[in-house]
């Protein structure tokens, strides 16, 4: 099956005492729960798969994602972005600027 949008969420864990976090601390299996558990609930009008995934290896600001066939990269995703990304990214196709990898980023590298 081919899908209009495939959601790929990091669920990887380190070892402990990693030097970096890992998404599978940061909620990953919940996020990829909840977005199965949202999207079923929606019964959208497309062909859409959110999934766990491996590491991405862009963990340093938090729970990382990335949707296709965009190839967009979320990074600091949180239990409470889940609705935004649904409506704002899924439905609308507009991705969620503050949570793109690349701005949240940008923006951590200002905060140092």
């Amino acid at each position: 099956m081919i899908y209009d949008k495939h959601i790929f969420i990091c669920t990887n864990e380190r070892e402990a005492g990693a030097a970096r976090k890992s998404c599978g601390e940061t909620h990953g299996m919940e996020i990829v729960d909840s977005f199965n558990k949202k999207l079923k609930e929606l019964k959208l009008p497309i062909k859409i798969r959110a999934q766990k995934s491996g590491c991405l290896n862009i963990c340093d600001f938090g729970q990382t994602m990335v949707i296709y066939p965009e190839g967009v990269f979320y990074s600091g995703v949180e239990l409470s972005d889940i609705d935004e990304i649904i409506n704002e990214h899924i439905i609308n196709n507009r991705p969620v600027e503050r949570l793109r990898y690349e701005n949240v980023k940008a923006k951590n590298n200002k905060l140092q």
